[in-house]
């Protein structure tokens, strides 16, 4: 008798004590903010200045394909698009050369930089809804918005 009141003890003592804890919480994982892909980066900046655009069809952007890893965009007049790698747990990019339509425009000075701050960045930050191409240490090549 004694040995069936110490195991009916024991039992309600662990039950009492399964009971009054807490339930484990189920977190579910949040999208990467590094995450850039399948998004289109409106430029907004370029070596440090706000760009001014000069006649120009569009507003110079970029969009990054993962399927086909191969990026695609506009300088403002002239279509480019080429390849690219990346590696968003440490940041890096790396865009290839690629095509560019050769269409005349009056002003190219702020495609052309488009285009060399595309080739020159190796890695990017992104802070809310803008990012930003940089080049090692240095100042920031190129700053960009999300377009919705």
């Amino acid at each position: 008798m004694k040995n069936l009141f110490s195991y009916l003890s024991i039992l309600f003592l662990g039950i009492a004590l399964t009971s009054c804890m807490s339930k484990p919480v189920t977190v579910k994982p949040t999208q990467p903010t590094n995450d850039i892909t399948g998004k289109t980066w409106k430029l907004t900046e370029i070596n440090g200045k706000p760009i001014a655009l000069v006649n120009q069809k569009s507003n110079p952007y970029f969009k990054l394909n993962m399927s086909d890893m191969r990026y695609e965009g506009n300088g403002g007049c002239n279509g480019v698009g080429g390849t690219f790698e990346i590696q968003p747990e440490v940041m890096r990019i790396k865009f290839n050369q690629g095509m560019s339509t050769m269409m005349a425009c009056e002003d190219l000075a702020t495609e052309q930089l488009f285009t060399k701050a595309l080739l020159t960045a190796d890695n990017y930050s992104v802070n809310g809804n803008t990012l930003t191409l940089n080049k090692a240490r240095m100042a920031p090549l190129a700053k960009f918005v999300l377009q919705n």
